[in-house]
């Protein structure tokens, strides 16, 4: 961005669209300052939801690929073996021994 140029009288001063926006920020309101704020962050929001979706689409082509090939495997006979019910573990006889006596 071009900040000084040659004026007339040959000596550097600033560039005029550098110089109005200078001081139009120094006049800027407090109202005016909170409005580019949220501005700025709508924007920030706008963006992150974008990228969001992005997500969510890719994640979803994924699922649903891995559904299908669920579902092939399924219809050419591919099963599982079946998980046997694990049997309920006993507990230790440890644990059924009488509380520790207080020594006084």
């Amino acid at each position: 961005m071009l900040l000084f140029s040659n004026c007339f009288f040959e000596k550097l001063c600033y560039n005029i669209g550098v110089y109005i926006l200078s001081r139009n920020l120094l006049k800027m309101t407090d109202a005016q300052t909170h409005l580019k704020s949220a501005i700025e962050q709508r924007d920030a929001i706008v963006q992150e939801i974008q990228e969001l979706n992005t997500k969510v689409a890719s994640k979803r082509e994924l699922g649903l690929k891995v559904q299908g090939i669920i579902e092939y495997l399924e219809q050419t006979g591919v099963k599982l073996p079946e998980e046997a019910p694990a049997p309920a573990a006993e507990a230790p006889a440890e644990a059924e021994e009488a509380p520790a006596e207080v020594a006084e």
